[in-house]
């Protein structure tokens, strides 16, 4: 059997959300108990929470909502490639060690430990040339272990709009504490959320 890698982090109360974004919650509809054979729960969270993919309506207010994603970019052969603390910015020089013969997805570690129970303003970012030069190489979809592609104090979302401008797809917080360096088949599809502008996605990584 194939090895297979879980680099989704826990999606429970607690889990940190970008600051001013809906936290987890869950209640009980229904409990099992007399009269009643099952328990049901009720959810409420921002699709942004745990591994995510954005759809381009996160940051282009005529951008598809995620539910109508072409899933093919999600699903494919991919490379992991490790830049740990490579500060504000992941540059090109953090990866161009690894960019030979790149597949079209590109998954980035900048943690020694990914912090799933705790919100980090220090987060590591993509350079926005670093996504021009992916894509010059035919990378159609990038991801990070932190929780955006750009810095958490961006206004301008300068990541966020070369991703828009071309086409490109992303997914977040990713955990990839455990897995060496190399190439991988990534299957991290998005739920059919036809009005969502990201949907949690449960991230995997299985050997080739």
């Amino acid at each position: 059997m194939k090895t297979i890698w879980d680099i989704s982090p826990p999606v429970q109360a607690g889990s940190p959300v970008f600051p001013g974004d809906s936290a987890y919650q869950q209640t009980w509809a229904a409990q099992i108990g007399p009269g009643c054979p099952v328990n049901v729960s009720t959810l409420s969270l921002s699709p942004h929470t745990g591994a995510h993919a954005d759809a381009p309506l996160h940051y282009d207010p005529q951008g598809p909502a995620v539910g109508a994603l072409d899933l093919a970019p999600f699903l494919g052969p991919c490379r992991v490639i490790h830049c740990l603390s490579p500060g504000p910015l992941v540059q090109w020089v953090h990866l161009a060690h690894a960019v030979d013969k790149l597949p079209a997805r590109v998954l980035v570690r900048t943690y020694a430990r990914m912090p799933v129970e705790r919100w980090d303003p220090d987060l590591s970012a993509f350079a926005p040339e670093t996504i021009e030069r992916l894509a010059a190489l035919g990378v159609r979809l990038i991801g990070i272990d932190t929780a955006s592609i750009d810095p958490a104090d961006s206004k301008t979302l300068d990541s966020h709009q070369v991703i828009r401008r071309l086409n490109l797809r992303v997914l977040e917080n990713l955990v990839l504490d455990a897995v060496p360096e190399g190439d991988y088949e990534l299957i991290a599809l998005p739920l059919k959320l036809m009005t969502a502008d990201a949907s949690p996605v449960r991230a995997v990584l299985r050997e080739l």
